[in-house]
């Protein structure tokens, strides 16, 4: 979660690997990619993000994140469907309504934080969360 300014939002780097790949058209240039660091996720994208700062080319959807399986993210992102890493701003939604933990069902699993929380320190502080995705197990034993 990165908190920024008393506002959570969550900006999750996900690199999951799915076996499906979608190959989608863009009006990118030929050779572009994006792979900011994680120090111009925080102090670039997310905080004119927060602060209502327009961004000069939007390439990080706002989404639902965790009411997504992972093999429907590509479809989500507005970067080209080639890579096997996608960027979205989240907005954390609680489990418990006086809680804190963070509700990250899905249809088919959930997603759980994986490793430990890394600071993400630059002009404004932040911190990244790995997820991985795990499938329900079946009741039925079978």
């Amino acid at each position: 979660m990165l908190m920024w300014g008393g506002r959570i939002q969550a900006l999750f780097r996900l690199a999951v690997r799915c076996i499906l790949c979608v190959m989608g058209s863009a009006s990118l240039p030929p050779g572009f990619r994006f792979h900011p660091t994680d120090e111009e996720l925080v102090g670039y994208y997310l905080k004119r993000k927060n602060e209502g700062l327009e961004i000069e080319l939007e390439v990080i959807p706002v989404i639902d994140l965790y009411k997504f399986d992972p093999w429907e993210l590509p479809e989500k992102s507005f970067l080209p469907k080639r890579d096997m890493e996608w960027f979205f701003f989240c907005n954390r939604d609680k489990k418990y309504p006086n809680g804190s933990r963070t509700n990250r069902a899905t249809k088919s699993g959930y997603w759980k934080a994986t490793g430990k929380d890394r600071k993400i320190v630059c002009e404004s502080q932040g911190c990244r969360k790995d997820l991985g995705f795990l499938s329900w197990k079946s009741t039925t034993g079978g």
